[in-house]
This record gives C-alpha cells, sequence and structure tokens, in this order.
C-alpha cells in the first residue's frame, strides 16, 4: 500500500534541491547610467551639479578636492561556493582646480588589475608573552635594595 503524500514530498524535496543549486545575483553600489551621463557637460558642471544629478559619489579623491567614484559590482554566489565578482563598473569624473567637471570615464572589470591586499603585524620584542607571565617574570628580577632608601 502507497502512502499518498509521499510522492508529494518526494516531489517538494527535488523542487527545493533544484532551487538550491541556481545561482543567485546581488548588485552592490551604484553606477550612474548613460543617460544620466548625458545630462552632465564638462567644462560647464561643478561638484555641486554632479551630485544634484547623479547623486553622491560611493568615494571621493581624498588630495587636492580629487575626483568623485562611483563603484557598482555584481556578485555571483553559486550553491555552497564563495560569491565571486561578475560585473564591476567604476566611473570616475574628474574636475579641474576650479571644481568644473573635466572628464568623465567608464572602467569595467577587463580594465582593472589584482591588487593583493596583506597585512602587516608589528611584533614586540617579548614574542607571545602573556600579562600574567609578564606580570610573574619580574618577581623573581627584584631584590630588597630596589625597595630602601639609599
Amino acid at each position: 500500500m502507497a502512502i499518498p503524500g509521499r510522492h508529494a514530498i518526494a516531489a517538494l524535496v527535488a523542487v527545493l534541491g533544484l532551487t538550491a543549486c541556481t545561482a543567485q545575483y546581488r548588485t552592490h553600489g551604484y553606477a550612474p547610467t548613460e543617460d544620466e551621463l548625458q545630462q552632465i557637460v564638462p567644462g560647464v558642471d561643478t561638484r555641486g551639479t554632479v551630485e544634484d544629478v547623479v547623486g553622491v559619489p560611493t568615494t571621493s579623491g581624498v588630495l587636492n578636492e580629487g575626483g568623485f567614484y562611483y563603484i557598482e559590482t555584481e556578485m555571483r554566489q553559486f550553491a555552497w561556493k564563495a560569491p565571486e565578482v561578475v560585473d564591476r563598473e567604476v566611473l570616475a569624473i574628474t574636475f579641474d582646480d576650479a571644481g568644473v567637471v573635466d572628464n568623465i570615464v567608464r572602467y569595467g572589470l577587463e580594465d582593472g588589475q589584482v591588487v593583493p591586499l596583506s597585512r602587516r603585524i608589528t611584533r614586540t620584542s617579548d614574542g607571545e608573552m602573556s600579562f600574567i607571565r609578564k606580570l610573574f617574570g619580574n618577581i623573581g628580577s627584584l631584590s630588597l635594595t630596589d625597595f630602601m632608601e639609599q
């Protein structure tokens, strides 16, 4: 005798299993579209008008009132694998010394270079001694003459 709900449960498990194997895409950040950029005129528009037209940048240059950078990244996650970057777009709007738009350049993932990130840790001369070990390590080096006035 077959259980009537058994086939329904098996079908539900199969559907859930298949949907778990589909790739999921997420977009992080924002890069203005070409239509929005058409409203910006190099040599005429300023920082303020650029912010009004396309919004506040993702980041901006820190030296000498640098340019505006809009960064949009598309990530793909598939099943148990780590997320991977499938597309990245960086829009750079540079300004002259007077704060007027000088140039608008769009860079894609193919224009980028991998920059290895490293972490530098400054090691102390005492190695990996714990606080307690440092505290009790000084007990033997003290003598009564260290506490007496001379």
